[in-house]
């Protein structure tokens, strides 16, 4: 099986990028380095992540510092 856009010659990434509340996003593609939300099909919030993600916890007690 072949990807339709390695077909089409479009630029695009087959990694997942995941967005974080605090921190750059990342791909789990190592030789990615455009991360911009278009060239990559599944996108995830780091909340997503089984275990959690260690931004959401930082992001979670800034909220909590601001509404005290």
């Amino acid at each position: 099986m072949t990807c339709s856009h390695c077909n089409q010659d479009i630029d695009h990434c087959h990694g997942t990028l995941v967005l974080h509340a605090v921190t750059p996003a990342q791909c789990t593609e190592p030789d990615c380095t455009d991360l911009d939300l278009v060239r990559h099909t599944l996108v995830l919030d780091c909340t997503e992540i089984d275990g959690g993600c260690s931004c959401t916890v930082v992001a979670q007690e800034d909220h909590l510092l601001r509404i005290s």
